[in-house]
C-alpha cells in the first residue's frame, strides 16, 4: 500500500498546467514582438544561434523537476509490514442514487454533490467500521466492496456522478438487494444499509426487499435528499447547462422529494428518516443511531510499518535540474557546422 506524509502538498501540483499557459502565452508574446520588427524568418537568419526547441527542452526539465520534487516533500510511503488487527466496528453499505433528478439545485449546490459531500464527512468519522458504495439509477451497481480502506472509498466517491449508470429510475429494491449479496453472512457483525435518495420514480417491490434485509438483521436508513416543492432538472452538455428537462408538451419537469415512501421504507427497515436541508444533508444524525447498534470484532489486514521513498523522487528532480543545467538555450558552434542535415553540393 502506498500513501503520502504529506498529502496535501500534492495541490502543489495545480501549477504544473498554470505554468504550461503562462510558457505557451511567452513564446507567442515573442513571437508576435519579433514579427514587429519584420518577416520572422529573415529575422531568424540575423540570430542563427538561438533554438526555440532548445527553450521548450529547457522548460520541459524544469517541469518535470518540479513535478518530482513535489512527489518528493509530500514524501510517498510504502507499506513493509502487515499485521493483523482486531477492531470493533460494523459494516455499512451506502446505497447512493445516481440518477439525473440528483442534478436538481433545491439541496444546494445540488442533490448529487451535497451527497457527496456528506459521504466525505462520514467516512472521516469512521474509525473501525467497513464501508461500501453502491450506485444506482434504473440499475444498481457496487461502485466499491465493503472496506476499511477509506482513502480507496474517497477516491472511488470522488468520481461518482449521474452518468455512472446509464440506465434512468430508481431501483431501490435492487440496490437493497445488492446491499445484501456484499454483506459476509458468515460473520455476526451488525450491519446497516444508508440510502441517499429523492425517492422519485422508485421501480419494483420496494418494500419487499427491505423487510427481507430486516429479517436477516439489517438496519435499514434513509436520507431524503430534495424538498416537498422540488425544483427542475439541469440539462448539460459537457460542462454547460443548456436549459432544464422538459416533458413531452414542453412543460418544465419538476422533480420532488418522495418523502412518505422513504419514511415507510426506514420504519420497516427498523432505521430511521432524514431530509436533507441546505444547511445539514443528516448524515451525522443516522450515524449516531449506527453507533447504537452493537459492534463485534472485525479482523482485518492492516500495514503497521512504511517506508520513505521520497529520496528516489528527489534524485529524479535533480537529475533533470541538472540536464536544464546542461543544455544552453543557444546552439553551440559545433553542432551549426556539423550541419548533419544540409544538402550535399552538386559536383
Amino acid at each position: 500500500m502506498i500513501r503520502f506524509a504529506h498529502p496535501d502538498l500534492l495541490y502543489l501540483l495545480l501549477l504544473v498546467p498554470a505554468f504550461i499557459v503562462l510558457f505557451a502565452l511567452l513564446l507567442r508574446w515573442k513571437r508576435m514582438a519579433w514579427k514587429k520588427y519584420g518577416d520572422f524568418q529573415v529575422i531568424s537568419r540575423l540570430i542563427p544561434d538561438y533554438s526555440r526547441n532548445r527553450i521548450i527542452l529547457k522548460f520541459l526539465f524544469l517541469l518535470i523537476a518540479l513535478i518530482f520534487l513535489v512527489i518528493g516533500l509530500a514524501d510517498p510511503q510504502v507499506g513493509s509490514k502487515l499485521v493483523k488487527a482486531e477492531r470493533k466496528g460494523i459494516d455499512i453499505m451506502l446505497a447512493l442514487d445516481v440518477s439525473n433528478s440528483m442534478l436538481a439545485e433545491d439541496i444546494k449546490p445540488s442533490r448529487i454533490e451535497r451527497s457527496k459531500q456528506a459521504i466525505s464527512r462520514l467516512i472521516d468519522e469512521l474509525r473501525s467500521d467497513r464501508i461500501g458504495i453502491i450506485l444506482f439509477a434504473g440499475k444498481a451497481y457496487t461502485q466499491l466492496p465493503i472496506t476499511t480502506d477509506y482513502a480507496a472509498a474517497k477516491l472511488f466517491l470522488s468520481t461518482v456522478s449521474t452518468e455512472a449508470v446509464p440506465v434512468q429510475g430508481t431501483a431501490i429494491g435492487e440496490a437493497i438487494d445488492l446491499a445484501l449479496k456484499s454483506f459476509d453472512e458468515s460473520n455476526q457483525h451488525s450491519k446497516a444499509i444508508i440510502i441517499i435518495t429523492d425517492g422519485e420514480n422508485h421501480e419494483g417491490d420496494v418494500l419487499t426487499a427491505v423487510r427481507q434485509a430486516a429479517d436477516k438483521g439489517v438496519h435499514i436508513y434513509t436520507i431524503g435528499m430534495g424538498s416537498p416543492e422540488g425544483g427542475p432538472i439541469p440539462v448539460f452538455q459537457g460542462n454547460n447547462r443548456t436549459g432544464y428537462k422538459k416533458d413531452r408538451q414542453g412543460n418544465t419537469v419538476i422533480t420532488k422529494l418522495n418523502e412518505t415512501m422513504l419514511q415507510q421504507i426506514a420504519s420497516a427497515g427498523q432505521g430511521i428518516f432524514i431530509r436533507a436541508s441546505n444547511t445539514s444533508a443528516g448524515l451525522s444524525k443516522i450515524f449516531d443511531e449506527i453507533n447504537k447498534l452493537n459492534k463485534s470484532e472485525i479482523e482485518s489486514m492492516m500495514f503497521s510499518d512504511y517506508e520513505d521513498r521520497f529520496q528516489y523522487f528527489l534524485a529524479v528532480s535533480l537529475l533533470f535540474l541538472i540536464l536544464d543545467l546542461l543544455v544552453v538555450e543557444r546552439k553551440s558552434k559545433w553542432i551549426r557546422n556539423l550541419k548533419l542535415f544540409s544538402p550535399k553540393q552538386q559536383m
